[in-house]
């Protein structure tokens, strides 16, 4: 941005910021950071660029924790002289407030920035008075006229990092470098303020030490002692979030619903219904709740497990509490309906949450505070479906707390998912004291309503607990209200409907059944009277592809620590396959099989098997002087026959059968070593892409569901393997002489400690690399994912994407990230730069 941006806003006949202009700076790139006490507090990071300072608003401003993300907007161009400046900018100018000099020093960047700047990443490190080391800028991506252009500001892992237990760099080091004073010192009375040292005249509160009033000079709060459970207030389903400057959006977290009372020494966690949890999640959080600076207090949250991907996951919840583990419980707070001995359920909602803000504050990593976004709800709606998130909570900034569902708070979701009444199951055909699948039911009219069954979401201790539970129960009549067809009865054990599961589905049939369901849980804090049909939504078309193949046993668990089935799997392959054929159909295949899941005995195999499905093609490789055909598939049932052969991994050749000896695309790894952290990864992809693109050939990337990067291009098939591979190899060489302290091109893991591996290796004949949305046998049941270029960041990491999250996140795109591919493709060559891009090669089927 030039400085005429800058300019235009300011009259400079009333603040006393500098008006500058352009310059050439020192030997150093300097860079500084201000503490601005504007309409918000706020930080801005200002880096010396082209004689200006570019400038970031980072709205919480800098933390030394490597990975937790701090949104940096960015804004417009400084002059060099703005770096020393520090003082008062009048009410009424832009930006009016008091802005400190926090810190200074000198910056310089790990790689081009110039580069990294365009391509939206680029790494630098800070030498200054309190912050350093290296750190990370990402750009995120922007919605349709959006005029803000938002980044992420990352430490990177050093050794000047911190961990969440030490203490905040913010509150520890809140004095100006240039005068030692803090932020209330700076005292408002014309252009540039007034120092006022030694305490002679009274300082106005600092913001960050308390931001707002007490809770009896709030408007609404009431005198009252403090109720003994308050019925909580409920958010009604809605498909679209609500939009305009009268509500605020909070991420929907995937958890217990818990409301903390706390009194003096002690703390009482009630469910949703008012039952008392205080002995179930241990001690933990209730200590860290007692160090809360209140009297007495009732906080209204939500109790979660997040998983490595930092997402909260209810099934992993669960898991903990059945084995008693309680050290990854993490409480998100959101409401304060009572505090001090004032009931603040008449208070507005955006006063409570400032008053639960402060209350929270420096609180520790066990207690954290809900934050919320005002403005661009559908924006976040869709980011969050994007990262397969559950969805979006939205509430109206003014509104009272009033128990029940009124509509002042509405709930978005990114799949369609809610309670249900098991009032059967299936026993399992693996196990005698097992389910295979529950039987499900909800409340319409009083009456018990069938809605299909859910054969998947199960680990092994699961189905073993359920079938426990359910034994107990069992009845010889059925519950439901209706009498069930054959099919629907088949093998069926009713049972007393008092138990809720949680449960995602795909969508209705036009006749209520469930489709494509998955278990996600037991719900003890709801009653199964109160199940009743979420959201009254119409039958979606049923637009997923069908499949011949029987599979036997099809409650086989294959990734037990996920609870995915067999069903299951071939569930999230009816639901990727469209998407998923072009890259699998009519080429030759290894697989790695798993006929007993995940964990136990699993081998590579390429060549055909005895017993494998009819559907499964066979193929004769010219130069394989064996008898032993290769296998591959052509359509949906070839690819569940893989899934009842217990293939978990589908990788296939970087060619078809029908061009077999000319490659269509390449594929660079990118398999990074030890203490290689993930921006790295991702600035090492955009290099490739960069380096890709330079030779005239197109870049797509997918996560690779086990520790790197694919980066993958389209290609005619006209060249050879050896031109494809040395083409390739030849990428990989350039990286590692270029920067060989980042990248290395030999497979020998003792040279990769501290480097990413450029692997080529995958472009050679008979090479295979993971099929995009293919699972992977990891913990998790990970999947290989396409993105868009501009997804890639911090909150993606390589084994994000699951067989649980994937159909939710594809449901919410827009458009598949690689559906251009084909149309992208181009002869390899010295003229590939300028080679016209044909209209697209139909893949092969």
């Amino acid at each position: 941005m030039a400085l005429e941006t800058y300019r235009k806003k300011r009259d400079f006949t009333k603040t006393a910021e500098p008006r500058g202009g352009r310059r050439s700076g020192g030997a150093k790139r300097k860079f500084v950071v201000h503490k601005h006490d504007a309409r918000r507090l706020h930080y801005d990071l200002r880096l010396e660029v082209d004689g200006v300072l570019r400038s970031w608003a980072v709205t919480r401003g800098p933390s030394l924790v490597p990975g937790e993300k701090r949104l940096a907007v960015h804004v417009e161009d400084h002059p060099l002289d703005y770096g020393s400046f520090e003082g008062t900018i009048p009410q009424g100018q832009y930006g009016g407030g008091r802005v400190l000099l926090w810190d200074r020093g000198a910056w310089k960047p790990v790689n081009d920035a110039t580069k990294g700047y365009k391509k939206g990443h680029f790494e630098f490190e800070l030498d200054g008075e309190k912050l350093k080391g290296r750190w990370h800028l990402v750009r995120m991506a922007s919605k349709p006229r959006e005029k803000r252009e938002n980044w992420l500001l990352i430490k990177g892992s050093d050794a000047f990092a911190r961990t969440q237990n030490d203490p905040d760099i913010l509150e520890e080091r809140p004095e100006s470098v240039k005068t030692g004073r803090k932020i209330a010192e700076i005292v408002d009375g014309g252009p540039g303020g007034k120092l006022m040292v030694g305490g002679k005249k009274p300082a106005k509160p600092e913001p960050e030490a308390k931001q707002t009033p007490e809770p009896s000079a709030i408007k609404g709060a009431r005198k009252q002692i403090a109720p003994d459970f308050v019925k909580p207030q409920f958010a009604r389903l809605r498909r679209k979030t609500p939009s305009g400057d009268a509500w605020l959006h909070e991420i929907k977290f995937d958890g217990y619903r818990l409301q903390m009372h706390i009194g003096g020494k002690s703390v009482r966690v009630l469910t949703r219904t008012g039952i008392d949890w205080s002995d179930r999640f241990g001690k933990r959080i209730s200590d860290a709740l007692k160090k809360l600076p209140a009297q007495n207090a009732i906080v209204d949250g939500e109790l979660v497990v997040e998983t490595s991907s930092g997402s909260s996951d209810f099934s992993a919840l669960q898991a903990d509490l059945r084995e008693g583990r309680t050290d990854r419980f993490v409480y998100y707070a959101f409401d304060l309906p009572y505090l001090d001995g004032h009931d603040l359920r008449d208070v507005a909602l955006i006063e409570r949450k400032a008053q639960l803000q402060r209350l929270m504050k420096g609180c520790g990593p066990l207690l954290r505070f809900s934050e919320h976004f005002e403005e661009g709800g559908e924006m976040i709606l869709r980011h969050a479906c994007r990262l397969g998130l559950e969805g979006v909570v939205s509430k109206r900034k003014d509104a009272r707390y009033v128990s029940g569902r009124n509509g002042q708070w509405i709930k978005s979701k990114c799949s369609d998912r809610q309670e249900f009444v098991v009032a059967g199951y299936v026993p399992s055909t693996t196990s005698k004291s097992k389910v295979g699948s529950l039987v499900l039911g909800y409340h319409r009219g009083g009456k018990l309503v069938y809605s299909g069954r859910v054969g998947t979401g199960f680990s092994s201790a699961v189905a073993s607990d359920l079938f426990e539970r359910l034994h107990k129960l069992e009845r010889d009549d059925s519950p439901f209200c209706e009498k069930l067809d054959d099919a629907a009865r088949r093998h069926v054990q009713f049972v007393e409907p008092q138990l809720v599961a949680e449960v995602e589905f795909r969508s209705w049939t036009a006749d209520g059944i469930l489709r494509h369901a998955a278990f996600r849980g037991l719900r003890e804090d709801k009653s199964a009277a109160d199940v009743v049909r979420e959201g009254g939504g119409a039958a979606r078309k049923a637009d997923l592809p069908k499949h011949t193949v029987k599979l036997t046993h099809p409650d086989r668990v294959y990734w037990d620590d996920a609870g995915v089935t067999k069903q299951g799997l071939a569930d999230y392959y009816s639901e990727t396959w469209s998407r998923m054929a072009p890259f699998v159909i009519r080429r030759p295949l290894a697989l790695l099989r798993c006929p007993s899941g995940m964990g136990r005995q699993c081998f590579f195999q390429k060549h055909a098997w005895k017993g494998q499905s009819g559907k499964i093609l066979t193929f004769h490789d010219p130069q394989d002087k064996s008898d032993n055909p290769l296998v591959a598939i052509e359509d949906i049932d070839g690819l569940i026959g893989l899934v009842q052969g217990g293939a978990l991994e589908v990788h296939p050749w970087q060619s078809s059968f029908d061009e077999l000896e000319r490659p269509d695309q390449i594929v660079m790894d990118l398999d990074p070593g030890d203490d290689v952290d993930w921006p790295a990864v991702i600035s090492a992809a955009r290099e490739v892409r960069q380096r890709l693109e330079d030779a005239g050939l197109a870049a797509f990337v997918k996560t690779s569901g086990g520790k790197g990067l694919h980066v993958v291009s389209p290609l005619m098939p006209s060249a050879g393997w050896g031109e494809v591979k040395g083409f390739a190899k030849g990428i990989a060489d350039a990286m590692a002489a270029d920067a060989p302290e980042r990248f290395v091109a030999t497979i020998a893991k003792a040279r990769r400690r501290g480097r990413i591996l450029v692997d080529y290796l995958r472009n050679g004949r008979g090479a295979t690399a993971v099929a995009p949305y293919s699972t992977r046998a990891r913990k998790g049941a990970p999947v290989a994912m396409p993105l868009n270029w501009d997804e890639l960041a911090p909150d993606i990491g390589p084994a994000y994407f699951t067989v649980e999250n994937s159909p939710g996140r594809l449901a919410n795109l827009r458009s598949d990230p690689w559906e251009d591919f084909r149309k992208a493709e181009v002869a390899l060559g010295a003229n590939a730069r300028n080679t016209k891009k044909p209209a697209g090669r139909k893949m092969s089927g």
